[in-house]
């Protein structure tokens, strides 16, 4: 990169966010921040140790934990107070919980806190649904990602059977369009495009066809700077 640049991407859950995301990262070598695997790792451990619905122990959890998270080798690693989570906060648990966990404005506070500090560094490519309205609302390049109800729930099953959880096609759409609404309904930081992003429907489109339209956007930015 001739620059350092803060690439924020956004959209709803089964958009394709991580894939697209990962991919530019490794081809402008870029650092990854994965937004959204912070708020499942602090799920995950407030679910194991019980106090998932009580929000004041979530905070003052989220207050006094240390989490990281760190892009190697094509995998976002995620760790709180030191102990790797990476392999369990994917799993369909840990999605029914974590809009509810996500809508508490401490925590987003907290966590937004951990993102800027990453993007102060270098270029970045972060992705989430307010990377671009909240976490890096002054991005160079700010992209709202999106796919058909049917085309994310059928990415998330196939994400479900490889990793050999047991759930149901319509058990999928219905948790993704849920999480849709309390997603775009919190009062704070909710899912929404940025007035200056770029819209991308993914729905037909292959990854090579939004790679490139996403080399394209960043190399015609350049040029105007």
């Amino acid at each position: 990169m001739s620059k350092k640049l803060i690439i924020a991407i956004d959209g709803p859950s089964g958009s394709g966010k991580s894939t697209i995301a990962k991919f530019l990262a490794d081809q402008i070598n870029a650092t990854y921040i994965d937004t959204g695997a912070m708020y499942r790792a602090i799920t995950y451990v407030a679910m194991r140790n019980g106090i998932v619905d009580d929000k004041d122990k979530v905070i003052d959890f989220v207050r006094n934990s240390t989490i990281e998270i760190k892009y190697e080798n094509g995998l976002t690693r995620v760790f709180v107070n030191g102990e790797e989570v990476t392999d369990k906060i994917r799993s369909a648990e840990v999605n029914s919980k974590v809009s509810d966990v996500s809508t508490i404005p401490e925590v987003r506070a907290e966590l937004v806190k951990i993102q800027r500090e990453l993007g102060k560094k270098e270029t970045v490519v972060a992705e989430g649904r307010d990377t671009s309205t909240v976490v890096f609302p002054n991005a160079d390049i700010k992209i709202f990602l999106t796919a058909s109800l049917d085309t994310r729930a059928d990415r998330r099953m196939k994400e479900y059977l490889e990793s050999g959880v047991e759930t149901t096609f319509e058990e999928v759409k219905e948790s993704l369009a849920n999480r849709d609404r309390i997603d775009s309904g919190r009062k704070v930081s909710p899912l929404k495009k940025a007035d200056d992003a770029f819209v991308i429907d993914s729905t037909s489109m292959t990854i090579k066809d939004e790679l490139n339209f996403l080399l394209n956007t960043i190399k015609e930015k350049q040029k105007t700077n």
